[in-house]
């Protein structure tokens, strides 16, 4: 059934929105998935934060206009699936990802971080992106670090003249 123009221009301001707040996207070729398996790849994507959108490329190409995700255009070729990461970078990239291994039909085209087109032999790369929550405790883990080391050296010293002691003491 075909789109009106209102329905149309509706679709482009959705999308566009979306790209605006959206820290990635990924893009994959659907063509051959049955319905059930698409079904279950959006009840996924709802689940990880995903925005999924199979749209025509026209109105794609029209609604990245002006986002930081407009240079992915060379790559919308077939019959595509948007996935946008709104929380974490690599959300779009793992659940395609993992997608891609269920599914001998789902094809990773393009992803974007928003700093130019990538090829799909980056997903790898993206999809090992840490969410917010790791980068901070990654993160926390570096700060801590130096600190912990500091405080396990400083305690050696008393330890080490027990342990002196003790020896001396079990000798006699």
């Amino acid at each position: 059934m075909a789109l009106g123009l209102v329905a149309k221009k509706a679709i482009v301001k959705e999308i566009n929105d979306v790209a605006q707040q959206a820290l990635s996207v990924a893009v994959a070729e659907y063509r051959g998935m049955e319905v059930a398996e698409l079904t279950k790849l959006r009840r996924q994507a709802r689940e990880q934060g995903v925005y999924l959108k199979v749209i025509r490329n026209t109105l794609a190409k029209r609604a990245l206009e002006g986002t930081k995700f407009e240079d992915i255009e060379s790559a919308l070729k077939g019959p595509l699936v948007y996935g946008f990461s709104i929380d974490a970078p690599g959300a779009a990239a793992r659940l395609l990802k993992d997608a891609q291994k269920e599914s001998k039909h789902l094809k990773v085209t393009a992803l974007s971080l928003g700093s130019g087109l990538l090829g799909p032999e980056k997903l790898e790369a993206v999809a090992s992106l840490p969410t917010r929550d790791e980068a901070l405790a990654k993160l926390l883990a570096t700060f801590k670090a130096p600190v912990s080391k500091f405080v396990r050296t400083i305690n050696e010293v008393p330890t080490k003249f027990v342990r002196v002691l003790s020896a001396i003491k079990d000798a006699k």
